[in-house]
Parts: C-alpha cells; sequence; structure tokens
C-alpha cells in the first residue's frame, strides 16, 4: 500500500478532534486503550475497513472487533441484542470484556468475516471513548500492530510497525495486562470463549449463573 507520514497527535481536546476529523475523511488512526493500542477506522466505513486489512496485513476472514463509546450505542452495530448481552454491558462496561452479538445486516460484510455476529466492547479509557465520540461512530479496535506482531503500548511501538502505513497515532500509553474476556451472547445459554481480566464467577453473578464456561 502507498506510504505516507503518519503524524502523532496530543490527546488533548484539539488533537482528538483532528484524529475524529481524519476518520471521518476514511483514514486510519491509531489510539491507545485500555490494554493495548488499536487501529481504528469508521465501523460503518466499508472502504476504512478494507484498509485495516491491508495495513495490518490480515487476512480478511478474520473479523475485527468494535469499540464503542457507550453502552448505549450497541444498537449501532447490533440487532436484537440479547438480554444477556445488555445485562453485562450494564454490568461491566466500559471494562474488559468483549461482547459478541449479531450484526446489523447494513455493516460491512468485511468487518465481522461474513459470519453476522460482531464482538463489541467499551474500552475503559477516556481518551478513547472522547475519540468514538467525537468520530460519530464506533471505531474497529483491532491491535494496532502487524498481523502476528506483538501488540504495541507506546505511539513509538506502533510506528515501527505501522508507520507510514496509517495516517495518525494518538499519543499516550496503553498498559498492556490482562486481555478481555470474551462472551459469545448469541448464544444459549451466553459461551465464555476467552476468560481474561473478567472472572467466570463474576459472569455467573452478573447472569444469575445461566453462562457456559
Amino acid at each position: 500500500m502507498p506510504r505516507r507520514r503518519t503524524v502523532i497527535l496530543a490527546a488533548d481536546p484539539a488533537g482528538i478532534a483532528a484524529a475524529a476529523g481524519l476518520l471521518r475523511d476514511g483514514h486510519l488512526v491509531a489510539f491507545p486503550t485500555d490494554t493495548v493500542y488499536a487501529l481504528g477506522a469508521l465501523a460503518t466505513d466499508a472502504r476504512a475497513v478494507a484498509a485495516v486489512f491491508r495495513a495490518k496485513g490480515r487476512g480478511e476472514a478474520n473479523a475485527l472487533p468494535v469499540l464503542l463509546a457507550d453502552a448505549a450505542d450497541l444498537p449501532r452495530v447490533a440487532r436484537d441484542v440479547p438480554p444477556a448481552a445488555r445485562r453485562l454491558a450494564a454490568r461491566f462496561w466500559p471494562g474488559e470484556l468483549t461482547i459478541i452479538v449479531p450484526a446489523r445486516a447494513d455493516l460491512p460484510p468485511l468487518l465481522h468475516g461474513h459470519s453476522g455476529t460482531i464482538a463489541t466492547r467499551v474500552p475503559a479509557h477516556e481518551a478513547a471513548r472522547a475519540l468514538i465520540r467525537a468520530a460519530g461512530g464506533p471505531l474497529t479496535g483491532t491491535s494496532a500492530n502487524r498481523s502476528g506482531a506483538a501488540p504495541a503500548r507506546t505511539p513509538a511501538e506502533v510506528l515501527a510497525q505501522l508507520g507510514g502505513r496509517i495516517h495518525a497515532v494518538l499519543d499516550g500509553l496503553a498498559p498492556g495486562g490482562t486481555p478481555s474476556t470474551v462472551v459469545d451472547a448469541t448464544a444459549t445459554p451466553p459461551r465464555v470463549l476467552r476468560l481474561g481480566a473478567v472472572s467466570a464467577d463474576a459472569l455467573r453473578a452478573a447472569l444469575d449463573g445461566d453462562v457456559a464456561v
């Protein structure tokens, strides 16, 4: 893909506004979250979503997770939100729980790998949520690194892998740590696909024990 100069933007109101403008124009911006740096594109922009795959060198069969600014935004990417998903979102968002829900039919099929479901999360990171709000819609939340490489936690680590492939990096520090827990709320009962920061006991408490671990 064509090389370009990747700029670093401060995570202040002006920098967030500039990054949001780039995203609305269909460009890619890496930004810090409560885990690692994410590679953001507007999740509703099919061309931008395709650009994420090219920048990462990622196979198109691998769906992209989506980050939201607030639990109330879940219907923007999901249809027929399961009651269990609403309960989990109310209990654990913002936070390190990824919830798989039925995808809206108008989302780019490449976003969810033609699966009909989509992985969603609200990060516990104020700058990330501010960027999502300013951009005007949910953002892709895949890690900001080349496919198969180590996730990035700093702007320098992002630039080492994606410099020249994306338009901007929002300055900051992603703490790393334990990956999010992943729950498939389209299953009955909801099924844990990966245990991470949110424990099985916490999930059972939130769903009155009705969860497959």
